[in-house]
């Protein structure tokens, strides 16, 4: 496995690569969840390239850039038992410039749910996938359906931008109490661990009504609500199409319920894909 800190480094890395190329971007302290993606890459690809960037653009002041989770040795370790062909980790300096063009996220679409509570958090998260895609020039990139409006936002970019790459959605992965893998996890107490498990039991009540048929939005983010007691703050329960325009019914193979919500101060997001 090449590990390259460079930009030059990883461009004459890169250029060795021959066949396809999956593409896996994260921001490191990789779990689980991460680690189905680049099983994923490797399964469907003749090379994996991954990077590990926190990139300081997508968090907001107060946000936890500082604190976020960084363990570069085990993670490098994952990367190594993965398979994987190439880990690019850049420093900041690498990857922007002083007075550089950027990319904005749709003013509509951009700005709903997480753009609403977090506004700039979109134009960063776009800017650096952008640079990370045209940098690795990848078959297909992965991301995981648990930040499901990002994933939204890449897949928009890259046909926006004529980029002939391929957007795979990939899975939530799930501890076995039902709490969806997030670096963010380390985060919470023994207690609040617990506490948060509504998250994931307020999306499973959702799945079941659903399946009896029960298909009005506020009929379900009612019963939703109800289950999320145990959080400190609920800052939305949503339910939306796969453009992430709000609907007033739940259509089967076409919706996106979704939670984001405090236990303690740790920020959680969840979603079910209906």
């Amino acid at each position: 496995m090449v590990i390259a800190h460079t930009i030059q480094e990883f461009q004459k890395a890169r250029l060795a690569l021959q066949g396809s190329v999956g593409f896996v971007p994260t921001m490191g302290a990789l779990h689980q969840g991460h680690l189905s993606l680049l099983q994923r890459a490797r399964a469907e690809n003749d090379c994996v390239v991954v990077s590990i960037f926190v990139n300081p653009t997508q968090f907001l002041e107060g946000e936890d850039l500082e604190k976020y989770p960084r363990k570069e040795d085990a993670d490098i370790e994952i990367c190594r038992l993965a398979g994987v062909d190439i880990l690019f980790m850049p420093t900041i300096e690498q990857m922007y410039y002083k007075d550089e063009l950027i990319i904005l996220a749709p003013k509509i679409r951009g700005y709903i749910l997480e753009g609403a509570k977090r506004p700039g958090h979109f134009d960063g998260m776009l800017q650096i996938v952008m640079k990370l895609l045209n940098l690795t020039s990848p078959t297909r990139a992965y991301f995981g359906k648990k930040d499901a409006q990002q994933l939204s936002l890449v897949t928009q970019m890259v046909h926006d931008y004529f980029m002939n790459i391929e957007i795979v959605p990939c899975e939530i992965v799930r501890d076995k109490d039902g709490l969806a893998l997030s670096s963010r996890n380390v985060y919470l107490s023994s207690q609040e661990r617990l506490r948060a498990l509504s998250i994931s039991r307020s999306l499973q009540k959702a799945s079941q009504m659903v399946m009896a048929k029960e298909f009005r939005v506020d009929v379900i983010t009612e019963a939703m609500r109800i289950i999320l007691r145990d959080v400190d703050s609920i800052e939305y329960v949503k339910v939306v199409d796969r453009f992430f325009y709000p609907i007033e019914e739940v259509k089967p193979q076409a919706s996106i319920i979704l939670v984001a919500a405090f236990v303690g101060k740790t920020r959680l997001i969840d979603n079910l894909w209906i």
